[in-house]
């Protein structure tokens, strides 16, 4: 079955794509009967580890409990990207693409991205244990609304100039490479007893980087339908 040019036309460029290890992976999986469809949807199943891990791991008292709930979240991550990775790989390599290849290839990765963000932003100490900048705005959430936004916008403008936009400072990898840096921060600072900012940093980061990305996106939407019109 072939694969559709959305499918195609939404494959980001990666290099990871091009190692050895992931043609091996993604040839294994083939053989194996994975689809890529079902392995879009496994990577929603990881992103909901890691928020299991996340809303556990602020109160955990034992370095076991801790190492297990931080190391956890962060293990599901990578699974989850891994997941994202495999699925085009699948699709394409393994000639198991279908119709509604495109459907899973985005739409599971915006629920895997609110399941992640929500989680990291309940991974404080305490009851409830949100995660708030100046104590007040809610990180966890503020980021998977912005996280959905950045993939709205980049759809958006897929449908109106034909080209996915996949331009940072904080696309998915960006942001999912940010709140791991953040969660090492966290599993030491938590390990020595020492005041925890490392979610709420990533976090901030985060927040702050999807909306100059959303911005940029716009912007370059922008000028392109500018110069169609003027064309």
């Amino acid at each position: 079955m072939s694969v559709p040019e959305e499918h195609l036309a939404s494959r980001r460029s990666l290099k990871s794509r091009d190692t050895r290890w992931a043609h091996a992976l993604a040839g294994w999986l083939a053989r194996s009967g994975f689809t890529p469809n079902a392995i879009s949807l496994l990577s929603v199943v990881f992103a909901g580890g890691a928020m299991a891990c996340f809303m556990v791991a602020g109160d955990q008292v034992s370095t076991a409990g801790t190492l297990g709930a931080w190391l956890g979240a962060l293990v599901c991550i990578q699974l989850r990207l891994l997941c994202n990775l495999m699925d085009g790989m699948v699709a394409v390599e393994g000639g198991k693409g279908s119709p509604v290849g495109a459907i899973y290839n985005d739409a599971p990765d915006r629920v895997a991205d609110v399941l992640i963000m929500v989680g990291a932003g309940y991974s404080g100490a305490g009851d409830p244990g949100v995660v708030k900048l100046f104590h007040v705005i809610p990180m966890g959430w503020c980021c998977a609304v912005v996280s959905v936004w950045t993939a709205y916008i980049r759809v958006l403008g897929a449908s109106l100039t034909g080209k996915h936009d996949f331009r940072g400072p904080m696309a998915k990898q960006h942001r999912m490479a940010v709140l791991c840096g953040g969660t090492l921060v966290e599993l030491t600072q938590h390990l020595m007893g020492w005041e925890r900012w490392g979610i709420l940093t990533a976090l901030t980061l985060i927040f702050f980087g999807g909306l100059w990305t959303c911005r940029r996106r716009l912007a370059v939407m922008a000028e392109a339908l500018a110069m169609t019109k003027s064309e």
